[in-house]
């Protein structure tokens, strides 16, 4: 099937317009990261921006040296369900393909 270079322009418009509805929707979007069996948690939206970081009072008392991996931990994990929501919202963009990597 050839396009004509308006049907790509309409094509293009509306890929946009759906790439555009996704970011706003990723804005929205919360996940959560954990480690040490909850003792810290970092919650991030779907732009991986930090929204919260809770530290369980126990952990830096009793164990400070470890708070650090934890913490990292933490974050690991929530950038990796920010990766798998995004996974999961994209695929219903039809006609965009994979969209990993653009985040």
């Amino acid at each position: 099937m050839d396009m004509n270079f308006e049907q790509m322009q309409q094509m293009l418009g509306q890929a946009k317009q759906q790439f555009e509805a996704l970011r706003q929707k990723l804005a929205q979007i919360s996940v959560e990261g954990a480690a040490g069996g909850g003792m810290v948690t970092v919650r991030m939206n779907g732009e991986k921006q930090v929204l919260e970081v809770k530290l369980d009072p126990a952990v830096v008392r009793d164990d400070p040296e470890m708070l650090p991996d934890l913490i990292q931990a933490a974050f690991n994990d929530a950038g990796r369900r920010v990766e798998e929501r995004l996974q999961s919202e994209a695929g219903g963009l039809a006609g965009l393909g994979n969209l990993g990597g653009l985040f």
